[in-house]
């Protein structure tokens, strides 16, 4: 979708937007808006592929249901256009070990040497531009019962063995 043509002093720049929202619920609003309309997808985010690259990726509350947080951090990142942000609320903690230990600092250094970077106080993950992922965990499944997280909403632990 085409957004009028903006006017500066030097030149015309033209935008073009199409944002596009995935859920695992169908439970969009129907409401019509004006100006640009939102691809929505009803789809489970762990086998959705996008039919193309994105400018920017934002996940704020959805990580903390998601069982494979690491195998998410890995297929966005090829989501992304060359100069494209990928920003996700991540709570390290809820990232065990076989063992039920948080994966800790290992993780983060991980996660770094992979191009990301992580601000534990804001508990965000954020990473420019594609990549193709290998980080060295290996997801085995989730917890259900591991209580409120850091915002105060019920969550899992993804549990993954480091190989």
């Amino acid at each position: 979708m085409t957004v009028p043509a903006v006017e500066t002093s030097s030149t015309t720049v033209f935008t073009e937007t199409c944002d596009v929202g995935v859920d695992l619920i169908d439970f969009f609003d129907p409401i019509p808006r004006s100006g640009p309309v939102p691809q929505l997808v009803c789809a489970s985010i762990t086998d959705w592929q996008p039919p193309r690259r994105f400018d920017l990726i934002t996940c704020v509350h959805g990580r903390h249901y998601i069982g494979d947080r690491l195998g998410l951090l890995v297929r966005a990142a090829t989501w992304l256009t060359d100069t494209g942000m990928f920003v996700a609320d991540l709570d390290l903690t809820s990232i065990r070990l076989a063992d039920g230990q948080p994966a800790g600092p290992r993780l983060t250094t991980a996660l770094h040497g992979a191009g990301f970077t992580y601000d534990p106080r804001r508990h965000r993950v954020t990473r420019t531009g594609p990549r193709h992922v290998d980080l060295p965990y290996r997801y085995l499944g989730a917890e259900d019962r591991a209580g409120p997280n850091y915002t105060g909403q019920p969550a899992i632990h993804s549990i993954y063995d480091n190989h």
